[in-house]
């Protein structure tokens, strides 16, 4: 009976090769085996088409039981966070999206106060993931902050209103703003330019931070280059969005009808569509590394400074009240000692009393 030889590791490289060229695939199949996580919110007021255009940018139905409130519940409504997740699986790539939208902004009379539920939530998500990194076990950390908010911007107006300019001002140092004109069908293409122009000079104007695309490598190829540019001459974003398909032209696209025409969702020639989808996914790792890097470092520095001053006064307070409750022991201690000695001396006297009583008699 022959002995079977042990098999031997044959090293399938040249020689000279190392191995650690192999890494990027390492990382590219633990990431894929993992999933993604990207959480997106939405603002804007009524009507803007912003439930629409997040079906048509993940082609799903995040709100299948919507039910759209009328007029008159909207006088009253205060704004409400309405957060929807989906797990989305294209190609072996899962993506597990977060839609939080804002239902209720801008609809009641009085909006000075409409956004602070929005900030709440925001700083809420800092919060909740700054104590599970500061826990025991941190290998399953869910991701819920807010990596990008598309804000919407009514096409009817001549610009930014006070509340556009108020609110992004007021989150634009905790998430990544990315502007967007809703319903882009409505105006002409010379509207839509002088419109786009309007917005960005009042947001330079006041100082607003919005999401800037990062510039292309040196070692990138053209197109790549060229598309990053044309994406950063599109911003603020004008936008259409259709879940319906129509025949135009002897194929089916997604679109809006009209007596005159056919608006096509995903022509760039028609509106942004194409181009705001293809800035979010392809800077989608991005959105996350500046939301990590940047806002939730600041929330989390400020966090821990005001904390830190917050748990040196509780120290300070608990050592004030042991002393105070050690001086207050102290002084029963002694108060006890006294009666205890007034009724010892009160005892002795009442047994001399009564000695002498005796003798007498």
């Amino acid at each position: 009976m022959s002995k079977q030889q042990p098999a031997q590791f044959i090293n399938p490289e040249t020689p000279g090769y190392v191995g650690f060229a192999n890494l990027p695939n390492q990382v590219h199949r633990k990431s894929v085996k993992k999933g993604f996580e990207f959480t997106l919110m939405v603002v804007g007021e009524s009507g803007l088409g912003k439930s629409t255009l997040i079906n048509s940018l993940f082609l799903t139905d995040l709100y299948p039981e919507r039910i759209i409130p009328g007029a008159a519940e909207k006088i009253e409504r205060t704004v409400q966070i309405e957060a929807s997740t989906v797990e989305i699986e294209e190609r072996g790539v899962k993506l597990r999206l977060t839609v939080v939208d804002t239902p209720g902004y801008g609809d009641a009379i009085n909006c000075r106060d409409c956004f602070k539920t929005i900030i709440s939530y925001i700083d809420e998500q800092f919060e909740r993931y700054l104590h599970d990194e500061s826990g025991l076990n941190r290998r399953h950390i869910i991701d819920n902050r807010v990596h990008c908010c598309f804000y919407f911007i009514s096409p009817f107006g001549h610009g930014l209103k006070p509340l556009d300019v108020a609110f992004m001002k007021a989150i634009h140092n905790k998430v990544n703003i990315v502007p967007v004109i809703a319903k882009a069908d409505t105006l002409t293409l010379k509207e839509r330019e002088r419109l786009k122009k309007r917005i960005l000079d009042e947001i330079e104007e006041h100082n607003i931070k919005i999401y800037h695309l990062p510039d292309a490598e040196s070692d990138e190829d053209e197109d790549f280059k060229e598309q990053t540019r044309l994406l950063k001459a599109s911003i603020p974003f004008s936008v259409v969005g259709s879940n319906q398909l129509i025949e135009a032209k002897g194929k089916k696209v997604r679109g809006r009808l009209y007596p005159w025409g056919v608006v096509e969702v995903e022509n760039p020639e028609h509106n942004d569509f194409l181009k705001l989808r293809t800035m979010l996914i392809t800077h989608m790792q991005d959105l996350q590394e500046v939301t990590q890097d940047l806002h939730y470092e600041n929330f989390r520095s400020e966090r821990l400074k005001r904390g830190g001053r917050k748990v040196e006064n509780e120290d300070m307070n608990k050592d004030q009240i042991l002393l105070e409750k050690e001086a207050e022991l102290r002084r029963m201690q002694e108060m006890i000692a006294r009666m205890q000695a007034q009724m010892q001396m009160q005892m002795q006297a009442g047994d001399g009393d009564s000695g002498a009583l005796g003798h007498h008699v």
